[in-house]
């Protein structure tokens, strides 16, 4: 977006019921990031993106399966900021850099477990939930349950509101994560590979381990 419709808010400039989301994510990170300062526009849009964030870090599915979701979603989308922030959150926990450079690159994971939530979260965005029988096995079979399934959902849905609130803000890379700045393929005509491709690109299912 080359033209800015959207603008840092402070909270003395936001509306009234953005101000204390705000005060609590600056106490959090230490600065208020200028995602948060331009969704602040819209107090219930920033409310319910803090409120689903929160909802899915309380599901069972472990930490490295959830930030797999978060950066399928991202890197799918193009959310520059969102790849930034959890790669920086998946490098404090101390993640296999492979890991880490696998996912930012889209492709298969070393971790076959991971790589199972990879190929199932591409599968659910690439049929709008239609998850074919095949890949419901697939899933399970690296020891995940019906339940982390509908919790993949709440992530799906959870950083769908994200990547595409950040992007329509055009929110840039703050400072603190500068260093894990990223950037979407380009396709063969040079323009910004999107969330079409990708999802044509969902790989097909693999046997379950045995």
């Amino acid at each position: 977006m080359t033209e800015a419709f959207f603008h840092d808010h402070t909270p003395d400039t936001a509306p009234p019921s953005s101000r204390r989301a705000m005060e609590g994510t600056a106490a959090k990170f230490g600065y208020l990031p200028s995602a948060v300062a331009r969704l602040a526009e819209s107090p219930e849009t920033l409310e319910a993106f803090l409120r689903i964030s929160s909802t899915f870090e309380l599901t069972t599915l472990d930490k490295l399966a959830r930030e797999t979701v978060v950066l399928t979603v991202a890197t799918r989308n193009g959310c520059e900021l969102c790849v930034a922030m959890h790669t920086g959150v998946l490098t404090a926990v101390g993640a296999d850099p492979e890991v880490v450079g696998a996912l930012r690159d889209q492709a298969p994971l070393p971790d076959p477990r991971l790589e199972a939530v990879r190929r199932f979260t591409l599968h659910v965005l690439a049929t709008a939930g239609a998850v074919e029988p095949d890949r419901m096995r697939e899933f399970l079979g690296h020891g995940f349950t019906t339940r982390n399934a509908l919790e993949v959902v709440l992530g799906i849905g959870a950083y769908t509101l994200s990547t595409f609130a950040n992007r329509l803000v055009d929110a840039p890379v703050d400072e603190p994560m500068a260093r894990f700045a990223w950037h979407p393929p380009t396709a063969a005509d040079g323009s910004e590979s999107g969330p079409a491709q990708a999802s044509a690109q969902a790989p097909a299912a693999a046997p379950a381990p045995a």
